[in-house]
């Protein structure tokens, strides 16, 4: 989390890092916004993710291919059938922000803090809650 309008891929190497130590992720999907030959350095090379599926950021190169290896291997071979599942992570952005709201209330960066986290746990609740809904169909008043 950081303060003010700005792009997320500097955080994205602790972020990957974080997530592998917890999950052992098999492919990794990003938009073009990560395409650095370090993320898939990172990812491939040091985590051991067998699959960087990052869309390629043209950066004003006209047709010319990438310079760096796992970039020319995107623009070679992209798998965009699998690419596509990115909305699924993209849906639960869309409706966090939809039913949590998208701005923060809070001004201090340690309040804000705290209320993004309490966003991120009445979500996960709301989720864990939704399978335990009960009926009124059931009961007769």
């Amino acid at each position: 989390m950081t303060r003010g309008p700005s792009q997320d891929s500097p955080q994205s190497p602790s972020a990957i890092r974080q997530a592998a130590r917890l999950l052992a992720p098999r492919c990794l999907l990003g938009d073009a916004g990560y395409d650095a030959e370090h993320n898939h350095r990172l990812c491939r090379d040091l985590l051991g993710i067998r699959d960087t599926l990052i869309a390629l950021n043209r950066r004003n190169m006209g047709r010319r291919w990438p310079l760096t290896p796992y970039r020319r291997e995107m623009k070679r071979h992209f798998p965009r059938a699998l690419y596509r599942q990115r909305w699924q992570a993209e849906s639960i952005f869309s409706r966090l922000k939809r039913r949590l709201g998208a701005a923060l209330t809070c001004r201090g960066a340690r309040a804000q803090r705290r209320e993004i986290l309490s966003r991120v746990l009445t979500y996960n609740l709301m989720i864990l809650g939704r399978g335990r809904r009960v009926s009124t169909a059931q009961y007769s008043f």
